[in-house]
């Protein structure tokens, strides 16, 4: 608390101790004071304090939901993010199952979620590059916004680079958990299948980091609600000032 502050606190004491006033109208009083004081400080915040406040709360979105998307089974055992065959292919998925390929259909199932969870071990970084390069003119507006406005405007503006980015990562997961040779098992399994049609063979790299990203944007809108709705989730002064201003 200022001096100014305490100056001002001790002139109410003194004021309402002379007229009588209970314990009840000092405490109201105190408050008051003290809430237009925080008032006062939000006030100050500039633009570049918002945008900064925002770039932090994307940041630990996006550094926290690759971390915990990067465990395992984060993407197989949730209903929402988990990656299933590609649309194009759900054809050979019901053929193969059809005559006994279980086994194989389900292998490459997890094999594409297990090369997701790996992808995002290192996607990190990709995010946060991107959102440093956040505009400062854009930080008002994405404030005052819906809950997960700023992830919205991060997808937005950089998904395009992103996926760029991001793709050559999940292709080298999908090789090292095996992703690529279980696909690769599967075609030539589904083209031996007389009187099938064999034109099936969707980019696979593409797929996944479709599904990848998709799985990381939500994670970082989920972290950015918790910051906006949570004042416990807003663990830095900056977050605490811009959020709390809101």
């Amino acid at each position: 608390m200022t001096l100014k502050n305490i100056l001002l606190l001790g002139l109410l004491l003194l004021t309402s101790i002379s007229n009588a006033q209970t314990v009840k109208d000092l405490l109201k009083k105190a408050t008051k004071v003290l809430t237009d004081t925080t008032k006062k400080q939000s006030l100050s915040l500039n633009q570049e304090d918002i945008a900064n406040g925002l770039k932090e709360a994307l940041t630990i979105g996006a550094e926290k939901g690759c971390s915990k998307l990067s465990q395992t089974d984060a993407f197989l055992k949730n209903a929402a993010l988990k990656i299933l065959m590609p649309p194009e292919a759900q054809k050979v998925e019901k053929t193969l199952r059809g005559i006994g390929f279980n086994q194989l259909a389900d292998d490459f199932i997890i094999s594409m979620n297990r090369a997701a969870e790996d992808a995002c071990k290192t996607a990190a970084p990709i995010f946060v590059k991107a959102i440093k390069e956040m505009s400062i003119t854009d930080g008002i507006e994405i404030l005052k916004g819906a809950d997960s406005s700023a992830t919205t405007y991060l997808r937005t503006k950089t998904q395009d680079s992103l996926t760029a980015k991001f793709k050559p990562i999940i292709k080298n997961s999908l090789d090292k958990v095996d992703a690529t040779k279980y696909w690769e098992k599967i075609v030539t399994t589904y083209n031996a299948i007389p009187l099938v049609n064999k034109k099936v063979n969707p980019d696979l790299a593409a797929y996944v980091t479709e599904k990848s990203m998709l799985g990381i944007y939500t994670e970082i809108a989920l972290q950015e609600k918790d910051i906006r709705a949570n004042p416990v989730a807003r663990t830095t002064d900056l977050l605490k000032r811009v959020f709390n201003k809101k």
